[in-house]
């Protein structure tokens, strides 16, 4: 087995057993990266169930009979519910088995998929994305929190982490160039009985493959009691109302800002986002599927406001240019989606940047990595015909994927090292929710907006409305430089990874003798075989 790498920075997750200043390894090093690469699998399929669709939405315009706005339910289904039931995953990893959580979301996700390529209605299938959504959800915090544990050595558990995020990346690309093949050489159907077959398969292997999950948590509950405490109803209130919120900024471009049936929604939504922070103070903390507490750690608040930033970038982009490209430069599918290579390319090289973390605290990370999204928005901005592609848009997919994989890695990697271990899968799972919420609502928005703009400059056949749609992202990543200046303290991170410290360092100390792995010389070992 190979030595892990050496280091003096805070262990991401606490209260490990240290050996020599290390943590120790629980398996070995083949088998921590073959997990490593289940988990991966898991945050890559989510990924290529998303955006594979958006190379099949002219196909499903067609077979549905459905219009440009109505289309983007069929994203927005999958984010939403993702996004929302993130938040009892997290719980559910948290107080059950995270292992048989990972399973049961993998293969019911390749259940739904199955079921997806089979219907004839556009309701049936807006119906199975949204349960989708909710299976998949399932694999994301209970990969996480074995992540956590299969890689306790803080530098690698980074680099853990750094290549999970990545693989998203990867596989929002892959995700475009396996539908745009599906779709130009079989069906769209395809694109979700692709994600069936894989999905079934690989969850019988992991019932075998992946180890038993050892909780800290000896408290006994009922099955009863556990249940009671997943916060259902709380989801539920942010449920409703985020689908009322993007019900009502999709339909503002078409039935007008000003009508009844715009801003009723949009203001019972607002009510009931601000209903469901208000009852989650009034439960208990171990219930609340966003405990109130949480927006206390160490520059949570503001790192859950970064989250929001990557897939917004990237699903306006993907939105944006597989539309503009297929429909008005006439640019074949498998055209299209091969000139978003460079996204996944910069993708997954900036997926191996979290040793960064070592030298320098987070935000000085993200404070640039936001700077270069802001500049490749602006080169998108201009890049408003197809002789473009190669000196605005290439640059602009290198700068943009290369900002926003650092914002998602570090912002990642920031939340972890101050965080409680039995937080662990609630917080990866907040975290992963903002990052799904900020393309569903960012989805949305750019639609809107564009439509807006489009029906008073031109059409669909301009610019002009897709430019404006930039502006806006050009203007929310504005927000969040000002909000890591200002708002992320390095003094903070730096004071709870020191509690952390102490908190692990106590722990070995009380930790029973027979529970200490035993690390001696060979001369120590035949000493003590001849006293016996």
């Amino acid at each position: 087995m190979l030595p892990p790498p050496k280091s003096n920075s805070t262990p991401l997750s606490p209260a490990q057993t240290l050996v020599d200043g290390r943590a120790v390894q629980k398996y070995s090093f083949a088998r921590r990266y073959l997990l490593l690469l289940i988990f991966c699998l898991a945050q890559f399929m989510d990924a290529v169930n998303n955006s594979a669709l958006f190379s099949a939405i002219p196909s499903l315009i067609i077979a549905f009979n459905i219009t440009e706005s109505q289309s983007t339910w069929i994203i927005s289904a999958f984010q939403l519910t993702f996004a929302s039931f993130l938040l009892i995953s997290g719980k559910i990893s948290d107080i059950y088995n995270p292992k048989y959580a990972f399973i049961c979301g993998f293969l019911v996700l390749g259940i739904f998929s199955l079921g997806a390529g089979f219907v004839k209605d556009k309701i049936s299938l807006i119906v199975l994305r949204a349960l989708s959504g909710v299976a998949a959800s399932m694999t994301i915090p209970s990969a996480l929190t074995l992540l956590v544990n299969v890689f306790p050595e803080p530098q690698e558990q980074a680099r853990a982490i750094g290549i999970f995020g990545g693989c998203g990346a990867i596989g929002n690309i892959s995700g475009l160039i396996i539908g745009a093949i599906f779709v130009q050489f079989a069906d769209w159907r395809w694109v979700f009985w692709f994600v069936a077959l894989v999905a079934i398969p690989v969850a019988g292997f992991c019932v075998v493959f992946i180890p038993p999950y050892e909780s800290r948590d000896t408290a006994a509950s009922t099955g009863y009691a556990k249940w009671r405490s997943l916060d259902l109803g709380g989801v539920s209130i942010l449920t409703a109302a985020l689908i009322l919120f993007i019900y009502a900024i999709t339909s503002g471009s078409t039935s007008g800002w000003g009508s009844a049936g715009v801003l009723a929604p949009l203001i019972i939504s607002v009510a009931m986002v601000v209903g469901f922070f208000y009852y989650e103070t009034r439960i208990p903390a171990s219930i609340a599927a966003v405990p109130p507490a949480t927006w206390f750690l160490p520059n949570f608040a503001v790192l859950f406001g970064v989250a929001l930033i990557p897939y917004l970038w990237w699903t306006t982009v993907f939105t944006i240019y597989t539309t503009l490209w297929q429909n008005y430069y006439h640019w074949s599918v498998i055209s299209s989606a091969l000139r978003m290579l460079p996204i996944g390319a910069f993708a997954f090289a900036m997926s191996f940047t979290g040793s960064l973390s070592r030298f320098t605290s987070p935000k000085y990370i993200l404070l640039p990595a936001q700077g270069v999204v802001l500049i490749a928005t602006i080169l998108l901005h201009f890049a408003d015909a197809p002789d473009k592609y190669y000196a605005f848009v290439i640059p602009a997919f290198i700068l943009g994927t290369t900002g926003c994989m650092l914002t998602y890695t570090h912002a990642n990697i920031a939340i972890f090292r101050t965080v409680p271990s039995s937080m662990a899968g609630t917080v990866g799972a907040i975290f992963n929710g903002a990052l799904q919420l900020g393309s569903a609502v960012g989805l949305a928005a750019v639609s809107s907006i564009e439509s807006s703009v489009e029906k008073t400059h031109g059409g669909p056949t301009q610019y002009a409305g897709r430019a404006a749609a930039f502006w806006f992202v050009f203007g929310i990543v504005c927000v969040e430089i000002i909000a890591v200046a200002i708002f992320y303290r390095v003094s903070s991170e730096k004071k709870a990874e020191a509690e952390q410290q102490d908190q692990g360092i106590a722990e070995e100390k009380l930790q029973p003798l027979s529970e200490t792995p035993s690390i001696m010389t060979p001369m120590e070992e035949k000493k003590e075989i001849d006293m016996a």
